[in-house]
């Protein structure tokens, strides 16, 4: 789990003070894997025991296990080559390493214990994206409901209870429905999976669970054109997902005939 996994999921116990300190180190990362706990505090104008304390927020024993675990944390590589198809290869090849180690349990957990679950999108490749989710779970007779928008979340809001499950995909995790409608959620309790890029996000701090993305941009032709965007790792997600959902429900299956 990165850094912004972990934030992601205690950003509730992070106040104004600690996400300073989370701004600086986001920020620079290269240099935080060899500054000391006190050049830290210096540039953040805090104590040294307000970082040690920052980072036992984040579930870490101490200022030391942060490091450690920004020093493993390499920076992203450049898939920036005159190659277009070569840095593609890379990209695709690293998301796909990194999506297959991932644990899918608690979301396939989510899914198969549902009463119902609503699926909402936050753009025109989300919606595809949504659509392609609903098409892959069809199979295993797992119905996903579409919301429209605004009228028709909080229509279902009303009758929504703890054994239903949200799954809200957007790219930033930020756009003004995405967070609206979270925060509805959370007030009541009701699970809600994420599908948003991998960055500190606020659909992510207020899902039960979260599924997270890579995307890229590439300079196929000159600087001033448009850069293509990759979207296509949102589609490798769910069906590595779908698969990992089969094989748990099986698992479950077999553990209730013994």
């Amino acid at each position: 789990m990165n850094l912004e996994e972990i934030v992601n999921r205690r950003k509730k116990f992070l106040n104004e003070t600690d996400l300073m300190i989370l701004k600086f180190i986001l920020n620079h990362r290269e240099q935080m894997r060899h500054i000391s706990i006190h050049d830290l505090a210096k540039k953040c104008c805090v104590s040294s025991t307000t970082i040690v304390r920052f980072a036992q927020k984040l579930g870490f024993d101490g200022f030391a296990d942060l490091k450690s675990l920004l020093k493993r944390e390499y920076p992203a590589e450049n898939f920036h080559s005159q190659d277009i198809l070569l840095s593609l290869e890379k990209f695709y090849s690293k998301t796909w390493a990194n999506l297959t180690k991932r644990n899918y349990d608690n979301a396939s957990r989510l899914v198969h214990e549902a009463n119902r679950i609503f699926a909402f999108a936050s753009g025109y490749v989300q919606s595809n994206v949504v659509r392609e989710l609903k098409r892959l779970f069809f199979y295993d007779n797992v119905l996903i409901y579409d919301i429209g928008g605004k009228d028709e979340f909080y229509s279902v809001l009303k009758t929504a209870t703890k054994d239903d499950l949200f799954i809200f995909v957007s790219l930033s995790g930020e756009s003004h429905h995405v967070t609206d409608f979270s925060q509805q959620l959370q007030l009541k309790g009701i699970p809600l999976i994420s599908i948003t890029t991998l960055h500190e996000n606020t659909l992510a701090s207020r899902s039960t669970e979260n599924l997270y993305i890579f995307s890229e941009e590439f300079q196929i032709n000159s600087p001033e054109q448009i850069p293509f965007k990759s979207m296509f790792t949102y589609f490798l997600l769910i069906e590595i997902w779908y698969v990992n959902y089969r094989i748990y429900v099986k698992n479950q299956n077999s553990q209730e005939k013994f």
